[in-house]
């Protein structure tokens, strides 16, 4: 069952391919997901490797963590899955 790690602090400037490269050394990695900005295209410095196994994960996670990695000290832990919103947000009322 494959597990996703979460990476933050990341350069701004790493590709999927750099990540994809820099987790590969400790397993199969089955996606690369660097969250983007929305509006202005650029990333925000944090994303998401899913890894093949959870033995895997774990592996990336004690060798990456603190790791320095394109100029940063990169936070890898555990993803944690959040509900997704449907986007409907009630009127705000300022009264």
């Amino acid at each position: 069952m494959s597990k996703k790690v979460y990476v933050g602090n990341m350069n701004y400037s790493t590709a999927e391919n750099n990540l994809r490269d820099l987790f590969t050394q400790y397993g199969n990695v089955q996606s690369v997901n660097i969250i983007v900005d929305r509006y202005t295209g650029k990333a925000k410095g944090f994303g998401f490797v899913e890894m093949e196994t959870e033995e895997e994960a774990r592996a990336a996670i004690d060798a990456l963590n603190g790791f320095e990695f394109m100029g940063r000290q990169l936070r890898v832990n555990e993803a944690e899955d959040k509900p997704r919103r449907d986007g409907f947000r009630p009127p705000r009322r300022d009264y």
